[in-house]
């Protein structure tokens, strides 16, 4: 077993593909991998005799498989229908094809190199502008006001990896989370910033979060009500309901947990406006 060796756990039944992304050693001075899910924003550890190697290097055909791939078809159709819808909408509008619809802005601070690059990438497919910036989860809140300062976005994602490391604590304990504290601290930094639900758009967790603390430290959506695995690219679909929704628009929010992977036990939040604006004249 080697660092970036993408393997599975036996004692879990093989549920969850992880990569390997160092070793360390438990109390009794046993090797144990630290593992990051491929699919999944969670972290874990196995000994190393639990572990099995399996064959798949391709970590953006593992996070967007064909369940996936259908449902980010899915986003951008219904993106578009959401513009046509609100184009028919306005009958000033229609009478110029100088008019262009500008969604929301988006900030993604994340704690996965690897999950950003693609989470920027299909940003980039789904029309949003937007721009990513890795920072280890512990470091986010230092950096998370400097951010907001020079991009100001309109929705900002705070997310990484997480997930519970005591089984037997009390789960509304954020000491039992291996990164739902540091997820609220960079929230409420934002918040410091920019306290409107409506202006700033807060979405914040990963795995197994703590989804009410986030939520009450001043997120608009979190993650995981029903503290399980989130899909890595569920903070896109959410961004991407709210940044192509207009802004005189409430986003019920049954449409925006609807259209994540892992639905209502993976996602919660508040009613929040959409970002999306129309603008003319066109740019030349």
């Amino acid at each position: 077993m080697k660092e970036g060796d993408i393997v599975v756990r036996k004692s879990y039944n093989k549920d969850i593909i992880f990569k390997i992304i160092e070793f360390s050693k438990d109390e009794n001075n046993k090797k144990i991998a630290i593992l990051k899910g491929v699919a999944f924003r969670v972290i874990a550890d196995a000994y190393l005799d639990d572990l099995e190697k399996v064959e798949e290097n391709d970590i953006r055909g593992v996070l967007i498989d064909k369940n996936v791939q259908g449902l980010l078809y899915r986003s951008v159709v219904n993106a578009r229908e959401r513009q046509k819808k609100m184009y028919r909408g306005a009958p000033k509008l229609q009478a110029s094809s100088n008019v262009y619809g500008m969604p929301g802005k988006v900030l993604q601070i994340d704690g996965d190199k690897e999950y950003l690059k693609i989470c920027l990438d299909v940003y980039t497919e789904l029309g949003i502008p937007a721009v990513g910036v890795a920072i280890p989860e512990a470091n986010q809140y230092k950096e998370v006001r400097a951010l907001l300062e020079k991009h100001k976005p309109d929705i900002l994602v705070i997310t990484g990896h997480d997930a519970i490391t005591s089984k037997k604590g009390n789960l509304k304990d954020v000491n039992n989370y291996r990164n739902s504290y540091n997820f609220i601290k960079a929230v409420k930094e934002a918040r410091k910033w920019q306290p409107d639900l409506d202006s700033l758009v807060i979405f914040a967790g990963a795995c197994q979060s703590n989804y009410e603390q986030i939520i009450k430290s001043g997120a608009n959506y979190a993650s995981s009500p029903g503290r399980i695995m989130i899909h890595a690219l569920d903070p896109v679909f959410i961004v991407e309901k709210i940044a192509c929704s207009r802004i005189d628009m409430v986003v019920p929010i049954e449409e925006v947990i609807e259209q994540t992977i892992t639905g209502y036990k993976g996602i919660g939040g508040y009613e929040t406006r959409g970002k999306f604006r129309w603008a003319m004249p066109r740019l030349i």
